[in-house]
């Protein structure tokens, strides 16, 4: 018997060494568009949904949409903030999570993004590291990826330095953020 995703627990929470990872919570909005606003120059090249600074209004909304994807384990999000000295959560750096789930197979997609100043610093690699220990214990994956325009170095490098293979390269299998083709890099690990 299956059981509803709904019914899994997933932790809101994931601390690393460095790293504090929450679930999007209402009233983050404000600060997430501060955020995405400040990065948008090194975003811009990969992300669709950073072509232009967000109004604190159009976040909040993004934000309570993830939240309730969460809650219904359609979508994992969480922020990623830098770990104060008492382990409290200090200063949001970016966002990621475990996307495009399918629970029958239990295949998850990590995704990430980190604000320019907080690059090169260890924090995206260890919150993949984190989701793929959340993805392979508790959620019992069976396969990870991580999919990325095999132009951006830094995104490829967090793969392969948290040990995930390349498996290929899928040419011409979407659109970039000017609308012409684009390749993606497909980058796993599997259960076992």
């Amino acid at each position: 018997m299956t059981i509803d995703p709904v019914l899994i627990d997933v932790p809101e929470r994931l601390d690393g060494e460095r790293t504090v990872l929450l679930a999007p919570h209402a009233g983050l909005g404000a600060e997430m568009a501060v955020v995405i606003g400040q990065s948008l120059s090194h975003l811009r090249p990969w992300m669709p949904w950073a072509q232009e600074a967000p109004t604190a209004e159009n976040a909040e909304l993004v934000v309570r949409r993830m939240q309730a994807d969460f809650i219904a384990r359609r979508d994992l999000c969480f922020q990623i903030y830098a770990r104060r000295a008492d382990g409290s959560p200090g200063r949001l750096l970016g966002g990621t999570g475990l996307h495009r789930i399918d629970w029958a197979v239990r295949r998850f997609e990590i995704g990430y993004w980190i604000r320019p100043e907080a690059a090169g610093q260890g924090h995206v690699s260890e919150a993949v590291r984190l989701l793929t220990a959340l993805a392979f214990g508790p959620l019992a994956a069976r396969r990870v990826e991580i999919r990325c325009d095999p132009r951006n170095l830094k995104s490829r490098a967090v793969a392969e330095r948290c040990g995930f293979e390349l498996e290929g390269v899928l040419r011409n299998n979407t659109l970039g953020v000017d609308g012409a083709p684009r390749d993606t890099a497909v980058y796993a690990r599997i259960a076992g």
